[in-house]
């Protein structure tokens, strides 16, 4: 007689059990940046800052990334490596609100908000506390 038997996982309890694997594994923060920017170098050699910047073309989001280096020069890359870069962060950083402009630094680990800013002596800032 043939009876139903489960031969393996579902794919989220996979995925649930391999992250919790990985978090097991990685015992500091200084060992999650380390990796991290293991990967990102990995993905794209010499890779220190990533910046991601939400867009709109054509009624569409789209969001665009940007690989630098240490001397903040454009990493040479392709479009599947900077979408790899950005699907590493997305997963290191689940909880990132990703339609602002983010900067991550692979050397400190710090993903920050990177709201673009303008000179104080060009006096485009109309706010009170921005003013001298």
């Amino acid at each position: 007689m043939n009876t139903p038997q489960r031969t393996r996982l579902p794919r989220a309890a996979q995925a649930v059990k391999g992250a919790r694997n990985a978090r097991a594994r990685i015992s500091s923060r200084a060992e999650f940046v380390r990796i991290v920017a293991a990967q990102l170098d990995e993905i794209a050699p010499g890779t220190v800052r990533v910046r991601t910047i939400p867009v709109t073309r054509d009624g569409r989001r789209r969001t665009w990334i940007t690989l630098d280096d240490v001397t903040g020069r454009a990493v040479e890359a392709d479009r599947d490596e900077h979408a790899a870069a950005y699907g590493l962060l997305q997963r290191a950083f689940p909880v990132a609100d990703w339609s602002v402009p983010r900067s991550y630094d692979a050397r400190t680990g710090v993903l920050t908000v990177d709201e673009p800013t303008a000179p104080a002596a060009l006096g485009l800032d109309t706010a009170k506390e921005a003013r001298p």
